[in-house]
């Protein structure tokens, strides 16, 4: 029977730990390295060895995986001088499961092939309540060949995959998928607004709008912790924003106007302003709360999601 191959794993936050998680629950053999000690002890108990650097990491397990938070962090961790690229031997792999720009991907990947390294880009979608599962979306850019002699790898950490097309596709699609997750909760927030000034039961217009034409995915989740109000999501205003960025770059670039993103983009600029870019991105409900009031809760809803 075929070896599962051996992954390092770099970036071990809210979504990164719970990725690297499943790869270890599907018996891969899993290298970490984080600065953040206590996320590397929890992979530790549960299986995986830890390395000094992503190049330590790289160099035992041949392959990497990386999940970080902005392509400045992921250009240090892959080129920097305790880099992958600096442990990782020719015919490596590199993962990125990142949220990056098309342009920024696609330079990451070329000073990866320079070293002998091919790269799949494979940035995930469906929140971190499904990525501790197992249950998360993975949209894949590069080389079918590439895609399929990973594809296992892939599969024990989501649920489904999409092959999107060569290095950069990904980023867009992904890009895409933000976008419009974060037009969705802007546009929720203010339905329930709306229903609670309009003296409506809260948590019966919750489940109204589920069953509804005007349903979403988001409303379906993240109305639910706004309803609770932890509004603990586990991403960050700032992320929002750096998605909303390249969202709007790529409007730029490609001549596709972007009304609702643009004015969304203000309001989340409005809810960092208030909160911080640390806070919670459903968080950005608080504003129309803040602004009337009036509060959007609602008994029996969870302050974290499950799948």
């Amino acid at each position: 029977m075929r070896q599962p191959v051996s992954y390092a794993f770099i970036g071990l936050g809210h979504l990164g730990g719970h990725l690297a998680a499943s790869l270890l629950r599907n018996g891969f053999a899993v290298t970490v390295h984080d600065r953040d000690r206590a996320a590397v002890a929890r992979l530790v108990a549960l299986g995986a060895t830890a390395a000094a650097s992503p190049a330590e990491a790289a160099a035992r397990a041949g392959n990497a995986i990386t999940c970080l938070p902005s392509p400045a962090v992921s250009e240090a961790v892959l080129a920097g001088p305790e880099g992958l690229l600096a442990g990782m031997p020719v015919g490596g792999t590199w993962i990125e499961m990142s949220t990056n720009g098309r342009d920024e991907i696609v330079r990451l990947a070329a000073l990866a092939l320079e070293k002998g390294v091919d790269t799949l880009e494979c940035p995930v979608t469906g929140g971190v309540h499904l990525a501790a599962v197992g249950k998360i979306t993975a949209l894949v850019g590069g080389d079918p060949a590439l895609y399929e002699r990973h594809r296992a790898a892939i599969e024990a950490m989501c649920a489904r995959s999409f092959l999107m097309g060569p290095v950069g596709s990904a980023a867009v699609i992904k890009v895409i998928t933000n976008m419009l997750a974060f037009i969705h909760l802007v546009a929720a927030g203010e339905a329930l607004m709306l229903a609670r000034r309009g003296g409506l039961d809260l948590a019966q217009a919750y489940h109204a709008i589920a069953a509804s034409s005007g349903t979403s995915f988001v409303h379906e989740t993240e109305s639910q912790l706004v309803l609770n109000g932890s509004y603990d999501i586990g991403f960050t205003m700032d992320l929002a924003l750096k998605d909303l960025g390249f969202a709007l770059a790529m409007g730029d670039e490609f001549g596709a106007p972007l009304d609702l993103a643009t004015r969304v983009n203000a309001i989340f600029q409005e809810g960092k302003a208030a909160y911080g870019g640390g806070a919670w991105s459903t968080m950005i409900v608080k504003l129309l709360e803040d602004a009337t009031g009036t509060d959007l809760r609602a008994p029996g809803f969870p302050a974290k999601l499950e799948a």
